[in-house]
C-alpha cells in the first residue's frame, strides 16, 4: 500500500486508533499508538516521536530523541484490539540527520538484502521459519535472592495421567507427533491463531502438534523475502501469544521449558534467487548447485558465532546438548535430521531446492538472525568454501570416536558471544552489521543474561550439593 491507500485502508475499516510497532534491539515488538486523526500521509515521512533511551540496546539517555517511521507496506488491522485497530510496522530514524538508526534490527535486514544485490550474486534471499512452541494452562516463577522457582503445567502432560477426574488421554513424552484428538486438546486452539495469521496477510501450510507432551505445536508459514518474513515472525509470535490469552492459556517460544523431553527449535529454509531463476538447483548431490553447496560451507564456517543471534539465549543451550537429538552437529545431508543442515527431498522442483538450517530457535532476532545467516552464506560463495562431504547417517548413532571429527554447536550462550567476538568480519560487509552493533551485542549478552544466570544458583543443586 501506498500512504494514501493506508488512509482509505483505515477509513473503509473505521479504525479509531494506529498502532506502531517496531522491534526493540533483542527482536521483542514495541509499540505506541495514536488517534487515527494524528495519521496524515506525512506521517510516513515525518514519522512520531519517542525515547530512545527507554528501549532495550537502543541509544543513551543523552541522546534519546529518536523517531518512529510507519512503513505503509505493512498495514494491517490487529486483530485483538477491542476498537478498530490500524496496525504498522515501523523503522526508527534520527531526527536531526533522518538517517536510519544503525541499531534498528528492521535497518540491518534491509541492508542485507541490499547487500545480496550488491554482490551481484542473487537479487532475492527467501526465508522460511519453522517456529515450534508451548502452549500451557499455568505458569509461575520467580528468582528472589532467596530463593528460585518454576512450575508449569498441562492438562494433556502426561504427568497429569493420575490427577482425580482425569479422563485418560495424555501425550506421553516424545509422542506428541501428529496425535488425533482427544489426545491433541489444541486443534481448535491452533485453528483460530490459523486464521488471526490469515487476517493480518500471513499464508499458512500447515498445523498440527509437535513431539513434546504438554502442549508443543508448530504452525508453517510459506516463505517469504527476508524482511518481510521477519515481519511476519513478529506477526507470528504476536498472534499466537494473545490467541492463547484470550483461551485462557499461555504459549512461550522458550527452547527448553521442559525438562527431558523435546525442546522447541526454529528450522530455517533458506534460497537465493536471481531474475526469478533459483541458484541453489542443479546437479550436484542432492540436486545442490555448486553455489548452494558453497552457501552451506559459509554457514558451517561461521555457525558458531552465528549462534549469538540464532540461539541468543542461555535457554537455547538447553536444547543444543550433545548426545541426545539435537541439532548440534554441524555438518550436512539430505533428508538427514541429525544433520545440523539438511537438504528437503520432498520435490524434485528446482523451485523448491533450499537449504535447511536447523539449529536455529524462535528466540530469535528474526531480523538479525537471517541476515547474520545470509551473510554466513554469502561470504561461502564468495570465498568458494566448500563444506566437504554430507554426512548420510544418523550421528547421533556414532561413536564417540566416529563423532570426534564433526564440529559442533558451542556448549554456552558464552562460548557464542566469545565467539561472534573472534569471528564477526563476514557481517561486516556493506556496513551491514556494524562494529556497534556487535559490540552492544556482545555487552548486552553478558552483563544481562549469561553473568545474571551464572550468578545464581539452581534448585537441583540444592538437590545435589546440600548435604555435601
Amino acid at each position: 500500500m501506498t500512504a494514501k491507500e493506508v488512509l482509505e485502508f483505515a477509513k473503509k475499516n473505521g479504525a479509531v486508533m494506529v498502532d506502531l510497532k517496531f522491534v526493540d534491539f533483542l527482536g521483542t515488538w514495541q509499540h505506541t499508538s495514536v488517534p487515527i486523526h494524528r495519521l496524515e500521509e506525512s506521517s510516513f515521512e515525518d514519522g512520531f516521536g519517542f525515547d530512545g533511551s527507554s528501549i532495550r540496546g537502543f541509544q543513551a539517555i543523552n541522546a534519546s530523541d529518536m523517531l518512529i517511521l510507519p512503513d505503509a507496506a505493512t498495514a494491517h488491522m490487529d486483530p485483538f484490539m477491542a476498537r478498530p485497530t490500524l496496525s504498522l510496522i515501523c523503522n526508527i530514524s534520527d531526527p536531526i540527520s533522518h538517517q536510519n538508526y544503525p541499531r534498528d534490527p528492521r535497518f540491518i535486514a534491509k541492508k542485507a538484502e541490499a547487500y545480496l544485490k550488491q554482490t551481484g550474486i542473487g537479487d532475492v534471499s527467501y526465508f522460511g521459519p519453522e517456529a515450534e512452541f508451548f502452549v500451557f494452562d499455568t505458569v509461575r516463577f520467580a528468582s528472589r535472592q532467596n530463593e528460585s522457582f518454576y512450575f508449569l503445567d498441562s492438562d494433556e502432560a502426561h504427568w497429569n495421567s493420575g490427577k482425580e477426574g482425569g479422563l485418560g488421554y495424555k501425550v506421553r513424552p516424545k509422542e506428541g507427533y501428529f496425535p488425533v484428538s482427544p489426545v491433541d486438546t489444541l486443534m481448535d486452539l491452533r485453528t483460530e491463531m490459523v486464521l488471526n495469521l490469515q487476517k493480518v496477510g500471513i499464508e499458512v501450510e500447515a498445523s498440527h502438534h509437535e513431539v513434546a507432551t504438554a502442549g508443543q505445536c508448530e504452525i508453517d508459514m510459506k516463505f517469504d523475502r527476508l524482511v518481510g518474513m521477519a515481519d511476519k515472525l513478529m506477526w507470528f509470535k504476536y498472534v499466537v501469544r494473545n490467541t492463547a490469552l484470550k483461551h485462557g492459556k499461555t504459549a512461550t517460544f522458550m527452547p527448553k521449558p521442559l525438562f527431558g523431553d523435546n525442546g522447541s527449535g526454529m528450522h530455517v529454509h533458506q534460497s537465493i534467487w536471481k531474475e526469478g531463476r533459483p541458484l541453489f538447483a542443479g546437479e550436484g548431490y542432492a540436486g545442490l548447485s555448486e553455489l548452494a553447496l558453497y552457501y552451506i560451507g559459509g554457514v558451517i564456517k561461521h555457525a558458531r558465532s552465528l549462534a549469538a543471534f540464532t540461539n541468543p539465549t542461555t535457554n537455547s543451550y538447553r536444547r543444543l546438548v550433545p548426545g541426545y537429538e539435537a541439532p548440534v552437529n554441524l555438518a550436512y545431508s539430505s533428508r538427514n535430521r541429525s544433520a545440523a543442515l539438511r537438504i528437503p527431498m520432498y520435490s524434485p522442483s528446482p523451485k523448491a531446492k533450499r537449504v535447511e538450517v536447523r539449529f536455529p530457535d524462535p528466540t530469535t532476532n528474526g531480523y538479525l538472525a537471517f541476515a547474520a545467516m545470509l551473510m554466513a552464506g554469502l561470504d561461502g560463495i564468495q570465498n568458494k568454501i566448500h563444506p566437504g562431504d554430507p554426512l548420510d547417517k544418523n550421528i547421533y548413532a556414532l561413536s564417540p570416536e566416529e563423532r570426534k571429527d564433526v564440529p559442533s554447536m558451542p556448549g554456552s550462550l558464552a562460548e557464542s558471544v566469545d565467539a561472534l567476538e573472534r569471528d564477526h568480519a563476514f557481517l561486516l560487509k556493506g556496513d551491514v552489521f556494524t562494529k556497534d552493533v556487535i559490540d552492544t551485542w556482545v555487552e548486552h549478552k553478558r552483563e544481562t543474561e549469561i553473568d545474571p544466570v551464572r550468578l545464581r544458583p539452581t534448585p537441583y543443586e540444592f538437590f545435589l550439593y546440600y548435604d555435601s
